[in-house]
């Protein structure tokens, strides 16, 4: 049986989710078998978060126990809001974030993003939780690593020199720390 894994695209666009699509190219190259990777289009629906939240609650629960999460930009924000303010009925093996903004300021078009204040709190600290940042990130600014450095100490951090937002569409260092995971 091929190891889940959902990849949660950044934006909400078609144009967003097809520039991701490299991405999940990179990480299929990477695993091989036995890894199978879901990738749903989680279209801008008009709500103020792109319902994001619920749609990735459904992909989740319409999964099976063992999952492993992989999202980018705003796909990984909101993956981390699903995460702190939902009760999730699946067992998750791993969580990859990848360029994830961390939204602040009180702009009306800025709330629907924002993660609770006690959102760390949530979060299962025995489900392995990895964030990658790069220092060239032209969308995300790199500083913002440092907030969820400060809100998850127990995550590990990468930070990757270059590659900007799309990471080179190279994802081989997302794939080796998903190879290490013991899986059940």
């Amino acid at each position: 049986m091929a190891n889940r894994i959902i990849f949660f695209h950044g934006g909400g666009s078609k144009e967003d989710y097809d520039a991701d699509k490299k991405l999940v190219e990179s990480l299929e190259d990477s695993l091989g078998a036995p890894y199978s990777i879901h990738y749903p289009f989680l279209p801008n629906d008009g709500s103020p978060d792109l319902g994001r939240r619920n749609q990735i609650k459904e992909a989740i629960s319409e999964s099976e126990d063992g999952v492993i999460l992989v999202a980018h930009s705003l796909g990984a924000s909101m993956l981390l809001a699903c995460l702190s303010e939902f009760n999730i009925e699946r067992r998750i093996a791993g969580i990859f974030l990848i360029a994830t903004p961390f939204w602040a300021g009180s702009e009306d078009w800025v709330v629907p993003f924002k993660l609770r204040q006690d959102f760390a709190e949530t979060i299962d600290k025995n489900i392995p939780l990895f964030l990658y940042h790069c220092q060239d990130d032209e969308e995300v600014p790199f500083i913002q690593l440092a907030n969820y450095q400060r809100e998850l100490p127990w995550a590990t951090f990468r930070e990757i020199p270059s590659g900007g937002h799309q990471l080179n569409n190279d994802l081989h260092v997302v794939a080796k720390d998903l190879l290490s995971l013991k899986l059940a």
